[in-house]
């Protein structure tokens, strides 16, 4: 059976659809984890985690923490500067705009005691265990 050149066309027009929606696809993840910032969680002890948010260029006002159902969120605003002009620039690779992380919680995290501090672009956020979960010492009389 002969292919004919308009359904030739045809499957060339959908492969040329497809290529371009992978590339919209691609653009909008790229776009998303520009404005996801780096993070990073560590156990200090045995009761006590910590999240690490790398957030350059925010002041410490720009930035709420929220505690909602399970999920601790960051929220930031990076704003431009005020100087700051399209035509200043050849390529500006600075995210500008809205910032915002979401972290799971377990139901062992204390929601009434987590701490929060911001200095130098980075957002220490202090996580404890409820007095129940934490690890007890029991000394042998």
């Amino acid at each position: 059976m002969e292919v004919t050149k308009t359904a030739k066309d045809a499957v060339q027009k959908v492969e040329e659809k497809v290529e371009n929606g992978l590339g919209v696809i691609k653009d909008s993840f790229n776009n998303l984890a520009s404005h996801l910032p780096f993070a990073n969680l560590a156990k200090k002890s045995s009761d006590t985690f910590v999240i690490e948010v790398d957030l350059p260029g925010v002041k410490k006002e720009d930035i709420d923490i929220k505690v909602e159902d399970d999920y601790l969120t960051v929220t930031a605003v990076r704003k431009f500067k005020n100087e700051l002009k399209e035509d200043d620039y050849y390529l500006c690779e600075s995210d500008y705009g809205l910032i915002s992380r979401s972290f799971a919680l377990s139901d062992n995290i204390d929601r009434d005691s987590i701490g929060a501090k911001f200095e130098n672009g980075r957002l220490t956020i202090t996580l404890d265990k409820v007095a129940s979960k934490k690890v007890k010492n029991i000394t042998v009389g």
